[in-house]
């Protein structure tokens, strides 16, 4: 190996013209991080929004930035010698960025807690876009709202990245789930596990709704016709909002508070837990999880593929193969 590698990176904050691909230092692996040679990495909102100067960009501190929170690849270099993560294991796994260099680059070092083992029964293509969107789902559906059986669960954007796991997780542990999306994706979020699926373009989901929820799912916010604030008017006394895009509803808490009805409201922070990703391997290759690729991209169509993003229409997930050229 030599001392750099391929990246994505970005300079100056921006549009998706701002994004390059260059040349960038090989990360260090110290401590406990494992070095992984990366085949996919998933694109998400977040790094879309940080390369825009919002999201994590006032953490960012020197440039340029590799963005990136998801992947798929191979362990090249083990922590210690009895590591429970060794050269030529198939990983995938999630990194806190800014903090470590992104996934958008032929490497990363990783802390071995923060990986598991691919699912075999995806391909690293597959893989590469799942920890960071589904460990979002999980930390929603599983930890803040304690999904469980009979409970009416809404699920704002249910084919995006995250929202098609959302719905998998909380129809797989037993609750009745309502999504919004659109024509097109009725049928596949139906085998997804919603048993309504509310066509945000024709239909006001507060009108579509017959009976309150006890939990929703926010995955759009007030950035798009106050989806937010109208989630309240389909919650039951007692119920659990759950806010997940950083910087989406602002308001949220005073909102809430002036309803007056003992709802609960949940902004979302997630942690990179190997242990996590263990299980969400073994639930797909139970055949309990799916996921959808809408599009893959190699590293130099980086500015289509945020365009792509950006669009706002994306099925499933949108990676970067790092195999291709």
């Amino acid at each position: 190996m030599t001392d750099l590698m391929r990246a994505v990176v970005v300079n100056e904050f921006g549009g998706p013209e701002v994004l390059e691909v260059g040349e960038v230092p090989m990360p260090k692996a110290l401590n406990s991080d494992t070095l992984v040679r990366v085949h996919a990495a998933g694109l998400n909102p977040i790094d879309a929004k940080t390369r825009s100067g919002k999201g994590m960009a006032g953490a960012i501190d020197r440039m340029p930035w590799v963005p990136g929170g998801e992947f798929a690849g191979v362990v090249e270099r083990a922590s210690y010698e009895l590591a429970p993560f060794q050269p030529g294991d198939e990983v995938y796994g999630m990194l806190l960025t800014p903090r470590y260099q992104g996934a958008h680059g032929d490497y990363v070092s990783v802390p071995f807690m923060s990986l598991a083992h691919k699912p075999k029964s995806l391909t690293m293509l597959e893989a590469g876009g799942v920890p960071l969107a589904s460990l979002t789902a999980w930390a929603a559906v599983v930890e803040a709202a304690r999904v469980h059986t009979g409970q009416r669960m809404l699920v704002h954007g249910g084919a995006g990245g995250v929202g098609h796991f959302a719905v998998q997780l909380a129809a797989f542990y037993g609750a009745e789930v309502i999504t919004t999306g659109s024509a097109r994706n009725h049928e596949w979020l139906t085998d997804l596990g919603a048993t309504q699926v509310i066509d945000y373009t024709t239909e006001r989901f507060e009108d579509s709704i017959e009976e309150p929820v006890d939990v929703v799912i926010d995955l759009i916010g007030n950035v798009h016709d106050n989806t937010g604030t109208r989630s309240l008017k389909v919650l039951r006394d007692g119920g659990t909002i759950i806010n997940v895009p950083t910087g989406s509803w602002p308001t949220m808490h005073d909102e809430v508070a002036a309803e007056g009805r003992d709802l609960t409201a949940s902004t979302l922070k997630l942690s990179p837990e190997g242990r996590i990703l263990a299980t969400i391997a073994q639930l797909f290759d139970q055949g309990d999880l799916q996921t959808h690729l809408d599009a893959t991209y190699p590293l130099a169509e980086a500015q289509a593929a945020h365009r792509k993003l950006e669009e706002g229409h994306t099925r499933g997930k949108i990676v970067f193969d790092l195999t291709a050229e």
